[in-house]
């Protein structure tokens, strides 16, 4: 009874600020409609009824957040990397851990970049439009798969990075040279697409998890300062979906000529 007492303050502290955010993007939306377009609103009710759904929902959607996301996170990211489990307790712990002894945080990093980008709304919503603009031809599931598996390598990836210690730059600046190489050479219909999708990543789903893991990494990890070593996994969650997307239609488009020459 406690905890829901303290709950219930909490979420109408969050739906306050959730209302704030929303009102600017309503205003302009409202304003645009009714000064510049001056036309009036059709279906006045039901918009308004969606508003409040919005609000609403992302009111508990953050608190959900808050409370069990992001708290999650950082204790797993704290238990993967304690001693007693990185080390049986027979064994003795070395001066210096090496980076293979991290293999579970590389597979849960991996795990969790995936589900969360599949179970990303943003990215949801994108794979819909590409799906209906394009006629079937990109297909809703194939998408999200393709930029849920960029996110889970990135992921990794940047948490070897931690991990491991080495500069963020090096591995950003080896990224995009790939993405430039690979904007020349993939189809171009993909490429805006492929760059967007590196975008919706960044979204309410995916941030706050791997910015939990990543500050917890940092924090538990001998010789890492939280600061410098545990932000940067979100550069990553946005730079290998552009990678895989664009592999994906390459190797898609190479399989396509490949059955049209076997056809002839």
């Amino acid at each position: 009874m406690t905890e829901l007492n303290g709950i219930v303050p909490h979420f109408f502290s969050t739906l306050l600020m959730t209302v704030r955010d929303v009102v600017p993007i309503a205003v302009i939306i409202f304003g645009f409609q009714l000064a510049v377009l001056r036309r009036p609103v059709t279906h006045w009710p039901r918009v308004a009824l969606g508003f409040v759904y919005v609000v609403v929902g992302l009111s508990l959607f953050l608190l959900g957040l808050e409370l069990a996301l992001f708290p999650l996170g950082e204790s797993m990211a704290a238990q993967l990397t304690a001693m007693d489990f990185l080390f049986d307790s027979g064994e003795g712990i070395p001066a210096e851990i090496p980076w293979t002894q991290y293999y579970w945080v590389y597979l849960f990093a991996a795990a969790i970049g995936f589900s969360t980008t599949i179970a990303e709304p943003s990215l949801i919503a994108v794979a819909i439009k590409a799906n209906q603009v394009s006629g079937d031809t990109i297909s809703v599931n194939g998408l999200r798969i393709a930029v849920a598996l960029g996110v889970a390598v990135g992921i990794a990836l940047g948490s070897y990075r931690i991990v491991a210690g080495d500069p963020l730059h090096y591995y950003i600046l080896a990224g995009y040279c790939v993405v430039v190489v690979q904007t020349y050479f993939a189809p171009k219909m993909i490429v805006p697409l492929a760059y967007d999708s590196g975008g919706v990543t960044t979204s309410t789903v995916t941030v706050p998890i791997v910015t939990a893991l990543g500050l917890g990494l940092a924090s538990t990890v001998p010789g890492r300062n939280p600061m410098l070593d545990g932000f940067g996994l979100i550069a990553f969650a946005s730079l290998f979906p552009m990678i895989t997307v664009m592999a994906f239609a390459q190797l898609s488009a190479r399989q396509a000529k490949r059955r049209e020459g076997n056809a002839i």
